[in-house]
């Protein structure tokens, strides 16, 4: 770990562990500190990518925790503080192993895992794709390759339907715009409402930030902010540009989310946001409702560019919950209040869930056709390619961990 420090290479750990040995007693959990002071000052100079291919139970699960990316395995990888047999002694619960702490569990439930393979080959030739796409080191870019256009199997132009109550992937959206429509994401089975990952735009490694209408109308919730933050502040420290997809009706409300902190989480997303100095482009495609279109990267968190299709929607909230607070008492007072509530509707569409009015202030730079956006991206990207951003002197910010 030193010497990959000192060398500014990429670390791969390669985990198989059962946790402490007892009889070394405080000899053995000053190794893992060591261990876990030096993936701490590794973090965000050189990446750090760990392989559970065994259990990694105890102590030894707080490496990869800290490293940037972890990969598991179907029914090989196995992470947990504490083992099933701990557990049944102390809280006389039978549990399995996989259950407690499985590759599909931290895949889906905890996102504590970021690639989930359902072999060892498969993780390996996972890893191999994933050191294509970053920098070896803080200090320079990743590899750029050969510039390519996107596949002809995705017509940006008819990926999203013309009535905005209906879904779609925007995982279509993301290939219709990057070279040869690869887009390699992370976190795939975890908080799906948001898609996070790489692809190339121009040959030169770009990430990605979508709200994702196929899975709860996109909206953001605890989990899905912490995972897009997450990605955007290893994106920040590694020097790629991140673009964003914005299609989301706000934070998802509810006691629930209350009560598990999306205050607290979702201004993790404002954070990252605000506090990343790299190329920063944002595209809304439909929606952009309340604090989501704040959170988004909106020019207010500084985004560098943003551009919207006509179909976008800027408002504070939705047109239909909007005109029923704003003309409440025409709608009840209307001797047709079904057809008087559609009217108004459309009246506050036309005034203000628009593009255009968005532009006319300056907070969107262009509307633009869906053909369009591969062309402004690359753009946008390369006159931002020696961005500088002055920032106040400080030791470091206090984000709402």
């Amino acid at each position: 770990m030193d010497h990959a420090l000192k060398m500014r290479i990429p670390l791969i750990g390669i985990n198989d562990s059962g946790g402490a040995r007892i009889q070394e007693g405080v000899n053995s959990l000053a190794g893992y500190g060591e261990i876990f002071f030096r993936n701490t000052i590794s973090s965000g100079v050189i990446p750090q990518i760990s392989v559970i291919l065994g259990p990694c139970a105890g102590g030894a699960v707080y490496s990869p925790a800290l490293t940037d990316f972890v990969f598991v395995v179907d029914n090989i990888s196995k992470m947990f503080i504490t083992g099933p047999e701990v557990i049944k002694t102390v809280l006389g619960e039978e549990i399995s192993m996989e259950d407690l702490g499985g590759a599909k569990v931290h895949s889906e439930v905890t996102g504590n895992a970021h690639f989930f393979a359902r072999s060892e080959d498969e993780c390996f030739e996972q890893i191999k794709k994933l050191i294509t796409f970053i920098p070896w080191h803080n200090g320079k870019k990743a590899r750029p390759f050969e510039a390519a256009e996107p596949v002809r199997e995705f017509d940006i132009n008819k990926i999203i339907p013309e009535d905005p109550t209906l879904p779609y992937d925007v995982k279509d959206v993301i290939r219709a715009i990057v070279d040869n429509s690869d887009f390699f994401e992370i976190m795939e089975l975890y908080a799906k409402n948001i898609v996070i990952g790489f692809g190339r735009m121009g040959g030169k490694t770009t990430g990605f930030v979508a709200n994702q209408p196929l899975e709860m109308a996109g909206v953001l919730d605890v989990d899905s902010s912490d995972k897009a933050a997450r990605f955007i502040r290893y994106c920040d420290s590694f020097n790629i540009p991140i673009i964003t997809l914005v299609d989301l009706p706000g934070y998802l409300p509810g006691v629930d989310q209350e009560h598990a902190g999306v205050i607290r989480h979702g201004a993790k997303l404002l954070y990252a946001y605000s506090e990343a100095t790299v190329p920063k482009l944002t595209v809304i495609l439909r929606k952009a409702y309340g604090g989501g279109y704040i959170a988004m990267s909106s020019r207010h968190l500084r985004a560098d560019f943003v551009f919207a299709w006509p179909s976008a929607e800027i408002a504070v909230m939705g047109p239909e919950g909007a005109a029923n607070i704003i003309f409440r008492k025409e709608i009840m007072s209307a001797p047709d209040p079904e057809q008087m509530r559609k009217q108004k509707v459309e009246e506050y569409k036309m005034k203000f869930a628009n593009p255009y009015v968005a532009a006319s202030r300056g907070y969107v730079d262009a509307v633009i056709e869906p053909s369009e956006t591969r062309r402004f991206l690359l753009h946008g990207i390369e006159i931002s390619e020696f961005k500088d951003v002055p920032m106040p002197a400080k030791k470091h910010g206090i984000p709402p961990f």
